[in-house]
C-alpha cells in the first residue's frame, strides 16, 4: 500500500496503516458464513473506532470486503482491494521458487501460476483481475507494482531468499 501512495503522491503512511491493519481481525474472526454484520471485519473497524480510528480508514477497511456492502469510491479503497489477494499470492510465487527470493519473480511467473487453479488455491483469481479493474490498471501493471513493493521491503518480509548462488560464491570455494 505504501508502495502505490507513494506512486500516487499521496499519504504514504495512511495506505501504510490501512494495509496493515486491515485484517487484523481475520485468524480470530475469519468470517467464513460471509456474515454482513459479525467477524472479520467488522471486529477490526468496532475495535478501530473504539480506539479513536478516523472513519477513512475504518471505511476503507470494510470496503475491502464484499460481504461489507461498502462500496469501493476511494483510490485508497479500490488499491486496497487490488493488492489484498495479489500480494499473498506474488509471496507464495516467491517462497515456491528454488532460490525463495522476490527477486527472482515477475510478472509472467505470476500470471503461470494464476491459471495453476491447484497452486494456492484459496485464492480467489476472480478478485485479482477485478480489483485491477476497478483500480482502473492493467493486471500487468498491478502486478509489476506488487513485485516491486514485495522487492524494496525483501529483507524484513523474509523474501530475499535463502539459497546462495554460485555466482554469489567467493571463487576460491572448492
Amino acid at each position: 500500500m505504501r508502495h502505490f501512495a507513494q506512486l500516487q503522491g499521496t499519504d504514504a503512511d495512511l495506505w501504510e496503516a490501512v494495509g496493515l491493519l486491515h485484517d487484523m481481525d481475520y485468524e480470530r474472526h475469519p468470517n467464513q458464513e460471509q456474515s454482513a454484520t459479525e467477524g472479520h471485519p467488522f471486529t477490526a473497524v468496532a475495535w478501530l473506532r473504539e480506539n479513536g480510528w478516523n472513519e477513512e480508514i475504518c471505511r476503507a477497511i470494510l470496503s475491502h470486503a464484499d460481504c461489507s456492502g461498502v462500496s469501493r469510491e476511494t483510490l485508497l479503497e479500490r488499491t486496497l482491494c487490488a493488492v489484498d489477494e495479489l500480494s499473498g499470492f506474488v509471496m507464495a510465487v516467491a517462497r515456491v521458487r528454488p532460490s525463495k527470493s522476490i527477486h527472482e519473480v515477475d510478472v509472467a511467473a505470476v500470471k503461470k501460476k494464476m491459471k495453476d487453479k491447484a497452486f494456492a488455491r484459496a485464492v480467489g483469481r476472480e478478485d485479482i483481475v477485478r480489483g485491477a479493474a476497478e483500480l482502473g490498471m492493467p493486471l500487468d501493471n498491478v502486478i509489476a507494482g506488487v513485485i516491486a513493493a514485495l522487492q524494496a521491503d525483501a529483507e524484513r518480509l523474509s523474501l530475499a531468499g535463502n539459497v546462495e548462488r554460485v555466482a554469489d560464491l567467493p571463487a576460491d570455494i572448492n
